[in-house]
C-alpha cells in the first residue's frame, strides 16, 4: 500500500478517535467497564502514547540510524502487516511496562491526537526515501522497517477503535 494511502487511514482514524471524544460522556471516560478492561482514558492513552512511540522507531528507520541487522518481521508480525488485523491477544508485559495505560482527561487526549497528527506529518514524507534494509525492533513483530512501521501503526489505530466499540457496549449494558 503506499505511503499516500497509509497515510489517509491514519488521518481517518485520528479524526475517528477526535469525534469520539465529544461523544463520550464525561463521567464514562475514565470509568472501568462491567467485568473488567481498560477505561476510554486508558485507551486514549495506550493508542496515543503507541502511536507516538512508535512513529519516534519509525523516524529512525527513516534517517538510516538503527543499528544493522539482518533480521526482520517475525512470521507473527508478517502476517499481521498481510492481513492488517491484530489476532485476539494482550500486549506483552514489556509493552504495558513501557507504556503503562494511564487514566488521562479528554483534554489531554485532544491534545495527545493533535501532537500524532503532527507526528505523523512530519515522518510520512521521509517513508519512500528511506532503505527496506534499515529496521527498528518491535517487542513482538520483531524488526520493522520505516514502511513497516508506519502500516504498524495505522493497523493499532483501527484495532482500538474496534475495542472503544466494545466499552462503549459494555457501558451502555451496565
Amino acid at each position: 500500500m503506499s505511503t499516500a494511502k497509509e497515510s489517509r487511514y491514519i488521518n481517518a482514524a485520528l479524526d475517528s478517535y477526535r469525534e469520539k471524544l465529544d461523544t463520550i460522556p464525561d463521567d464514562q471516560f475514565n470509568e472501568t467497564p462491567p467485568g473488567g478492561g481498560w477505561s476510554y482514558a486508558e485507551v486514549y492513552s495506550h493508542i496515543l502514547q503507541a502511536t507516538l512511540g512508535s512513529s519516534i522507531a519509525l523516524e529512525r528507520c527513516a534517517h538510516g540510524s538503527c543499528p544493522p541487522t539482518k533480521d526482520g518481521v517475525t512470521w507473527g508480525g508478517r502476517i499481521l502487516l498481510l492481513l492488517a488485523r491484530f489476532p485476539k491477544v494482550t500486549a506483552p508485559a514489556v509493552i504495558n511496562e513501557k507504556l503503562p495505560a494511564a487514566k488521562i482527561t479528554k483534554e489531554d487526549a485532544k491534545n495527545l491526537i493533535i501532537k500524532c497528527r503532527k507526528r505523523m506529518e512530519a515522518t510520512a514524507p521521509l517513508i519512500d526515501a528511506s532503505s527496506a534494509a534499515s529496521r527498528y525492533k518491535h517487542p513482538r513483530l520483531g524488526m520493522l522497517n520505516a514502511r513497516q512501521w508506519f502500516r504498524f501503526i495505522r493497523i493499532h489505530l483501527e484495532h482500538h477503535l474496534k475495542q472503544l466499540e466494545r466499552i462503549k457496549n459494555k457501558l451502555s449494558q451496565a
